[in-house]
């Protein structure tokens, strides 16, 4: 009888120590950019009166500046614009909540000029400047491009 009073003792003395808590899990931050790295093909806000059309993509490739500190990653674009009067234009977006870059890539166009239809080469490199931690996904005109890890 004395060992079960004992045993009982000993189960509600031990229910009575504190267990162990499992260490709470860390949430993924939101991306964020850090440095954003000068566009020279930015959208302008003339372009609102102005025709807007596709650049015809044939090469796009990312590549990584590790003479910079810290190393960026960047875009190489060729491709080609509809006509002669067309301007360039690059909007990159901020990454959202599922660490995606979405970038646009087109080219804008005066209707009242008077331009040759004529395809005009386009050869572009920018860089996406310094994200926050987290491994980034670059889409371009909503097709996969690839992806980096920035530290």
């Amino acid at each position: 009888m004395k060992k079960s009073a004992l045993l009982v003792c000993a189960f509600l003395l031990a229910s009575c120590i504190a267990q162990p808590v499992p260490a709470p899990t860390s949430t993924a931050s939101v991306p964020y950019v850090i440095t954003q790295e000068e566009n020279p093909y930015p959208p302008q806000a003339e372009d609102l009166g102005k025709e807007r059309n596709e650049v015809i993509l044939t090469s796009l490739n990312l590549f990584e500046r590790t003479d910079l500190t810290p190393s960026r990653v960047g875009l190489n674009i060729l491709g080609s614009m509809p006509g002669t009067c067309d301007e360039l234009r690059i909007n990159i977006n901020p990454p959202d909540a599922s660490f995606q870059i979405f970038i646009e890539i087109y080219s804008i166009a005066d209707q009242n000029l008077k331009c040759e239809n004529v395809f005009q080469q386009v050869e572009a490199e920018i860089l996406l400047g310094i994200y926050s931690a987290g491994r980034y996904t670059i889409w371009v005109n909503d097709k996969y491009i690839g992806d980096f890890v920035s530290l």
